[in-house]
């Protein structure tokens, strides 16, 4: 049963762990309300974000940057060098690497790429990896494999990966992913469950998985979250966001 009490908010602990405010969301190439976008992302005051269809075309930069300073935050990484998926962050994050990475390319399919990143927040090191994956099953599949490949090799012992996942918990590729990280709605089930509602029925075919270790405060939709409106989140894109708290332990 989902709890509908507030997320805790960011901070660090005295024992140099973290709690870190993470929120994946489709922005459907910023082609709609981009006002209303950049409200419920402020509203939900992520120290991390993961989008999915970033601009990626006419002053892609731009555009991007301008929703990060709307919504308080910086880009991280991503956009057109990651073919989508980007990373924007709060000033508490400090960065230490990211890199974009291009997936291969299937004959008649859409460009597929990861944007990725570590960045410590008080003592706590956290890698981050948005993903947008394809809409045909076989290659589906295989660029989940794709995500744990580069979750397994982030170099950093907790890892926070999610984005737009095309496919439902019941899914092959949904249950490859959460064979092997924990699915974060799962864990600690808040707020709202499913992110595409222009279906019937609806689905929740957008998540965020961590790796062995990082603690799920909460993670759905936030529907109740103060200053996120319903008419905003119908206004900003065709999806719905989720947004997770998460206690990170102190780098050993």
């Amino acid at each position: 049963m989902a709890t509908t009490e507030m997320l805790p908010g960011s901070r660090t602990d005295a024992d140099g762990s973290a709690v870190v405010r993470v929120l994946s969301y489709n922005i459907r190439s910023m082609k709609d309300d981009t006002a209303a976008l950049a409200r419920v992302i402020g509203a939900c005051a992520p120290d991390l974000v993961l989008l999915q269809e970033a601009p990626r075309f006419f002053r892609w930069r731009k555009k991007l940057a301008r929703l990060a300073s709307d919504s308080g935050l910086v880009i991280l990484s991503g956009g057109a060098t990651a073919a989508g998926p980007a990373l924007l962050c709060s000033l508490r994050a400090t960065v230490e690497r990211t890199e974009d990475v291009l997936l291969p390319l299937t004959p008649g399919q859409h460009r597929r790429g990861f944007a990725t990143a570590v960045a410590r927040f008080g003592g706590a090191r956290l890698g981050v990896l948005s993903c947008h994956l394809s809409l045909e099953k076989r290659e589906r599949y295989d660029q989940g494999g794709m995500v744990l490949d580069r979750v397994a090799g982030a170099g950093v012992e907790h890892v926070v990966a999610g984005g737009d996942l095309n496919d439902e918990p019941a899914g092959r590729t949904f249950r490859r992913l959460a064979g092997t990280l924990t699915d974060c709605r799962t864990a600690a089930p808040w707020g709202g469950e499913h992110t595409w509602v222009r279906s019937d029925p609806p689905k929740r075919i957008d998540a965020l998985f961590v790796t062995k270790g990082v603690e799920v405060l909460g993670c759905g939709v936030p529907h109740d979250q103060p200053g996120v409106t319903e008419a905003d989140l119908r206004a900003a894109t065709d999806h719905l966001p989720v947004l997770a708290a998460l206690k990170v332990p102190a780098a050993v």
